[in-house]
């Protein structure tokens, strides 16, 4: 039997990327974050080795989906955030556009802190990510002419 490997994803979004590690800078006790689509594929992370990302951006985008639906029906409004807070740290969901931001912090992180430093950097990557697809979008126009 042939071995088998893992395949190795898209390349990560250098801009996104480099938000994700200014903001783990900027957040004492931030222990990683990533970004993925509402459909649970990866679009870049910052975390730490002992993390699958893809598994998690699934993970992530699982958990939007569900608090989404728990937001609408309860209040009929939409989602903003969900804080997963556990004996080892916490785990927050940004809802950003199209996609999700997923920040990971160890116990002692300060959550005001964190929702400050992760709440604009939600709304940038979502500005970026969203100028990307319509530049593409411009250029794919423009070779169909």
């Amino acid at each position: 039997m042939g071995r088998l490997t893992k395949v190795p994803g898209p390349e990560p979004n250098a801009a996104v990327l480099a938000e994700l590690k200014a903001l783990c800078e900027r957040v004492p006790h931030m222990t990683g974050a990533l970004v993925a689509s509402n459909d649970g594929l990866l679009v870049a992370h910052n975390l730490p080795a002992h993390i699958e990302p893809t598994g998690m951006a699934a993970m992530a985008a699982a958990q939007l989906s569900l608090s989404h639906r728990l937001a609408s029906t309860a209040h009929g409004g939409g989602f903003h955030e969900v804080v997963v807070r556990g004996t080892d740290g916490s785990v927050v969901i940004y809802a950003a556009g199209w996609t999700s931001l997923t920040v990971l912090a160890a116990p002692e992180v300060n959550i005001g802190r964190l929702h400050l430093e992760s709440r604009p950097v939600a709304r940038v990557i979502t500005d970026q990510l969203s100028a990307m697809t319509n530049d593409r979008k411009k250029t794919h126009a423009r070779k169909s002419e």
